[in-house]
């Protein structure tokens, strides 16, 4: 764990149970990525017992993940951790960017469901929030093919995700049969090659753009080397979808990086799209660090 992810973590650590807190630990120092398999879940599992149910121990563990959050607006600092199919646990962190505009901002609900996403899962079954998520989250959630089923925890309320959203309004009111996280494979080539270039194209291939077919990736490589990707998830609301780069950067920040440290940066999207990505890639690069922007249209 690198010296400022452990000055962000260390007052959460510090607050829970010892042999939780050692668990922790020994994770977070293996090379962790912002996520719990299914066998780390078990290991911190037994190192609470009989003292802690699951619940208990995913809302103990909300304030280690809300301290990943960059609040530089709101200073509102919110965790979130969604479990996916697998059963593998993932972290999501609200991050702000200063001098943006807030619809820049990426809320902790879509940071995990992201982070999921990338890592592989076809479903979330359960998210759990330090605060009620807001109606753009909300929305961001009922895209997804589990919207049904999903059930939501908090620390004063638990349910089913449609007990808190009735009245809906999602991709089968457009027609579209498809939802977020559901399988995608887009025909995208491109001439241009390297490895950086090879990333944003297979995260545009699998982005979900399903209302104006604008697939879309982006690849950020850091002076460390390395490298973390981002796609396009398009919402029947339109607002609340989330950027490929808004999506990097989150998952950089999950794994511990700093965004300024931000060496180059690609974007590929459809060039047959009805809109584009490029522009607002740019600002939010612009906004945390000093690399320029490379564009690919494919």
């Amino acid at each position: 764990m690198n010296r400022h992810l452990l000055g962000k973590l260390k007052p959460a650590l510090n607050a829970l149970p010892t042999n939780l807190r050692l668990s922790l630990e020994t994770i977070l120092e293996n090379n962790f990525k912002g996520f719990f398999s299914t066998e780390q879940v078990l290991y911190l599992k037994a190192a609470v017992g009989d003292a802690m149910d699951e619940q208990t121990l995913l809302l103990t563990l909300i304030p280690i993940v809300a301290a990943y959050s960059t609040p530089t607006i709101s200073n509102l600092k919110v965790g979130a951790i969604a479990i996916g199919e697998s059963g593998n646990w993932f972290f999501g962190a609200n991050l702000e960017f200063k001098h943006l505009p807030l619809h820049h901002s990426v809320h902790a609900e879509q940071s995990a469901i992201s982070n999921a996403w990338l890592a592989g899962e076809d479903g979330i079954k359960t998210i759990v929030v330090n605060y009620t998520p807001c109606g753009h989250c909300r929305q961001f959630i009922n895209e997804l093919t589990t919207a049904k089923s999903l059930e939501l925890i908090l620390a004063n309320d638990n349910g089913l995700f449609t007990d808190f959203l009735p009245c809906s309004f999602g991709p089968s009111d457009l027609s579209i049969s498809d939802n977020l996280m559901s399988k995608q494979e887009h025909e995208l080539w491109t001439i241009e090659s390297g490895l950086l270039v090879d990333h944003a194209i297979e995260a545009a291939r699998k982005s979900y753009a399903p209302y104006t077919q604008s697939y879309a990736g982006v690849a950020i490589k850091f002076r460390g080397g390395a490298i973390y990707v981002g796609r396009y998830a398009e919402n029947a609301a339109f607002n609340p979808s989330l950027s490929p780069m808004q999506m990097a950067c989150s998952q950089a920040v999950l794994a511990g990086e700093v965004l300024s440290d931000i060496s180059d940066a690609v974007l590929v999207e459809a060039k047959n799209g009805v809109i584009r990505q490029q522009e607002s890639a740019a600002a939010v690069l612009k906004a945390v660090c000093n690399a320029k922007l490379r564009y690919v249209l494919v």
